[in-house]
């Protein structure tokens, strides 16, 4: 089966900043390698510059998991501010690693542990912090 192509993907260069740091941070035998790729293949912009249909992080968005139907909304946050709770996913998690960057009406294939994938569909934007100025995080 082919892969699909993934979306292009816009961040900001304050949220790659401070995702490299955090990856820099992981100890060794935790696979960052999807989430580095995804940092590799984007555009870098000022933060000022990202549009507001865009997963930035800390912006809360809606999604369909393609295959299930499932819709879920959450908000996408550092490890340090995941508290556990289903609405706040880690940039670490598959999830969160998947929907970075991501825009609203875009989907992408993404791996997730043991082998299986998920494809999710990104629905709305309920608060982009970058495109309302939210530059103090």
């Amino acid at each position: 089966m082919t892969r699909p192509i993934p979306p292009p993907l816009v961040l900001s260069r304050l949220d790659v900043q401070r995702i490299e740091a955090l990856l820099e941070t992981q100890p060794a035998g935790v696979d960052t390698s999807a989430l580095e790729a995804e940092l590799a293949r984007a555009e870098v912009v000022e933060p000022d510059a990202v549009p507001a249909d865009v997963i930035s992080m800390n912006s809360t968005a809606r999604f369909r998991d393609e295959d299930s139907g499932a819709e879920r909304e959450m908000t996408l946050v550092y490890p340090r501010d995941a508290d556990g709770s289903m609405d706040r996913v880690s940039i670490l998690a598959p999830i969160g690693s998947a929907l970075l960057g991501m825009r609203v009406g875009e989907s992408i294939d993404w791996p997730l542990p043991g082998g299986r994938h998920v494809r999710l569909a990104v629905l709305s934007i309920r608060y982009p912090p970058e495109a309302a100025g939210d530059l103090h995080r």
